[in-house]
C-alpha cells in the first residue's frame, strides 16, 4: 500500500522543551493506526504537530508524498488533512447546521457545501434531526459525532482523531468507533487515531504505535499489540 503519510525524526513541543523526540512513524492508503499511549505521553503534541498546529524543532512529515512540515494549518486543510481535536471544540452557541458549514471552508468544497451537508446527514441521521438545534445542548456523542462531520465536509483524505472516546458511555464509545470504521470504507478515508481507550482502539485499527514520554517505544500489527501482555498491563488494566 501506498504511504500517506510519513513522520521522520519529528522533535517537537512548546517553547525550548520537547514533548517529542525523534519521532517516525508512517500511515497507508485506507490504513486505521492508532497512536496510544498514557496521560502526557506526547499524543496530542504529535496529532497538534501533523496537523500544523505546532512547527517541529526538527524533522520532517510528509503527506502524499510532499513535504508539508512548515505548511500552515488551513493550507494542510486544502490538501484533504482534517483534524478532529479532543472535545471536538465545537461552537456551542451556534447551530450543528452551521458548525458543518463552517467545515467547508476551504476554497475547493463551499460551491459543494449543501450536497456535501446531505451526504453527511445520510451517515449521521441523528445530525439531521438536531440540525437546527445549538450544538452546546447536544449529547456527548452527540458532540462527538457533529465534530466527526465538521472535519468530513472538507472531503480528508487523511482524517486526525484525538481522544473521540473521551467522557462518552461504553455504549456510545463503540458506535463511535464503528462509525470511524465505516468512514473508511465508504469514504476511501485513512484515519489516524489517537486514544488511551486502548482495548478498542487497537481492536478497529490496522496498525498501532505505542508513545511514552515522547518516544515510540512499540509498533505492530494492531491485533499482535492488543494481546501482548506488556500493552495489556501498563495500558489495559490487565
Amino acid at each position: 500500500m501506498s504511504k500517506v503519510l510519513e513522520v521522520q525524526s519529528v522533535s517537537a513541543g512548546y517553547g525550548e522543551i520537547d514533548a517529542l523526540t525523534d519521532v517516525s512513524m508512517d500511515v497507508c492508503e485506507r490504513e486505521i493506526v492508532s497512536i496510544v499511549g498514557a496521560n502526557g505521553a506526547g499524543k496530542t503534541t504529535l496529532l497538534s504537530t501533523l496537523a500544523g498546529l505546532i512547527r517541529p524543532h526538527r524533522g520532517k512529515v510528509v503527506f502524499r508524498g510532499q513535504e508539508v512540515t512548515g505548511m500552515p494549518a488551513h493550507a494542510r486543510s486544502e490538501h484533504r488533512m482534517a483534524l478532529v481535536p479532543e472535545g471536538g471544540r465545537l461552537f456551542p452557541f451556534m447551530s450543528v447546521r452551521e458548525n458543518l458549514e463552517l467545515g467547508a471552508f476551504a476554497p475547493r468544497v463551499r460551491r459543494d457545501k449543501a450536497t456535501r451537508m446531505e451526504e453527511l446527514f445520510e451517515i449521521f441521521p441523528i445530525l439531521k434531526i438536531r440540525q437546527d438545534q445549538m450544538a452546546g445542548k447536544l449529547s456527548g456523542g452527540e458532540r462527538q459525532m457533529c465534530a466527526i462531520a465538521r472535519a468530513m465536509m472538507s472531503y480528508p483524505s487523511l482524517l486526525m482523531l484525538d481522544e473521540p472516546s473521551v467522557g462518552l458511555s461504553p455504549l456510545m464509545v463503540r458506535k463511535v468507533f464503528e462509525t470511524i470504521r465505516m468512514l473508511v470504507t465508504r469514504e476511501d478515508l485513512t484515519v489516524l487515531l489517537v486514544e488511551q481507550n486502548v482495548g478498542e482502539a487497537l481492536e478497529i485499527s490496522d496498525r498501532g504505535y505505542v508513545i511514552d514520554h515522547g518516544h515510540i517505544v512499540q509498533e505492530g500489527e494492531a491485533a499482535a499489540l492488543r494481546i501482548d501482555p506488556r500493552i495489556g498491563a501498563t495500558y489495559m488494566g490487565l
